[in-house]
């Protein structure tokens, strides 16, 4: 064979080498795009297996029982505690919940007045349409099959619920046997690094839940005594709100306030101002508290980054996206400081342990 021939095969074989790459890459981007719904589902399903092997593990090392029977029990404990906590305050939430649907648009009308007293209320009233006009607007039709809408998503989001708790707990009992499987797709000179880092990244996300369901907490019963306190009505239900919209950085303390403010305004402007402070007060004492006690266990994510990826992953995944986009981010950043920054470019940084450590020896 002519060495014309042998250069010409070799091309050949790069070309469809190159092809069959691109085409790999442009059918994972595709499956990825159709399916990022169901990936979030996934991911959503590993970050409640982290938390119930969390719970789990010094369970079974105490009564000296097996792993997937931890995992079993605490599973069910929970459900029974947050039944029981439903039946408790179901009347009362769904009471006030109530109470609330009919005092936000009072409120709003309140507040409308209040502000157009002022000349720049004025101009800015005229900007957004009242409660009225709104409500004008809204066909007989269009209510009737959005009713319907609302009711087939309630559906929907109850089925995605009790599969992605089913995952969860499939996951949590045996995670070896899927995290083995996921390292295996590595070739076998990477796979000790490999799990290094989804180590890594388990350990990130553990620290990180457990730094939010403990500020969620915090914020939940802060809110609810301080509103308490103020004498704003419906402060339970307030208070719930706030814990629950802590779970996402930046917009759900300020999403949270909101219908607070709406309400106080119904006393007064000023005790407008006292929920105001109340927000910001415990958002204070929260992020200088609670996170710092965790900063040093768990990955440092900048605020802007943090803003810029909730608001992508928000306008691109909905909501499922602005809650998960935090925890998708502390895996990126593991990743790109593991894997880039630390495999590819030999920067692998100093633990904060070690850095004290070699602070320590210098200052001697």
């Amino acid at each position: 064979m002519s060495r014309e021939n042998v250069q010409e095969r070799s091309f050949a074989t790069k070309v469809l080498v190159a092809i069959t790459i691109v085409l790999l890459v442009l059918l994972l981007v595709a499956l990825i795009f159709y399916t990022v719904d169901i990936l979030l589902l996934i991911f959503s399903a590993v970050l409640i297996a982290i938390f119930l092997r969390g719970l789990a593990l010094p369970i079974a090392e105490r009564l000296k029982i097996g792993e997937t029977w931890a995992v079993l029990g605490v599973s069910v404990l929970l459900v029974a505690v947050l039944a029981g906590g439903i039946a408790l305050l179901a009347p009362s939430v769904a009471e006030q919940v109530q109470s609330l649907r009919v005092k936000l648009p009072q409120s709003a009308r309140q507040v409308g007045e209040y502000l157009g007293q002022f000349g720049w209320g004025q101009a800015l009233i005229r900007q957004v349409p009242s409660v009225d006009s709104i409500m004008e607007k809204i066909d007989t039709g269009q209510l009737i099959s959005g009713v319907g809408g609302v009711f087939s998503s309630t559906v929907g989001a109850l089925g995605n619920f009790f599969i992605v708790i089913l995952l969860a707990v499939y996951i949590a009992a045996e995670p070896r046997l899927y995290s083995s499987g996921l390292i295996k797709l590595f070739p076998q000179p990477s796979r000790p690094r490999a799990r290094e880092v989804l180590d890594a990244i388990g350990d990130t996300l553990s620290w990180w839940l457990i730094g939010k369901i403990g500020s969620m907490v915090f914020i939940g019963l802060l809110t609810w005594i301080g509103l308490s306190i103020i004498g704003v009505p419906l402060a339970l239900t307030l208070g719930l709100i706030a814990g629950l919209l802590s779970f996402i950085p930046n917009f759900g303390p300020i999403i949270s306030a909101l219908p607070a403010l709406l309400l106080a305004f119904i006393n007064s402007p000023v005790t407008a101002l006292y929920v105001l402070g109340l927000y910001i007060g415990v958002q204070l004492i929260e992020s200088n508290v609670v996170t710092p006690l965790i900063e040093r266990e768990t990955v440092e994510l900048p605020p802007a980054l943090t803003i810029i990826f909730q608001l992508v992953f928000g306008v691109m995944l909905g909501a499922l996206g602005l809650v998960l986009a935090t925890p998708l981010l502390a895996v990126l950043m593991v990743t790109v400081q593991m894997v880039y920054i630390g495999d590819v470019l030999g920067d692998r940084e100093v633990s904060p342990q070690a850095a004290g450590a070699e602070d320590e020896t210098e200052d001697g």
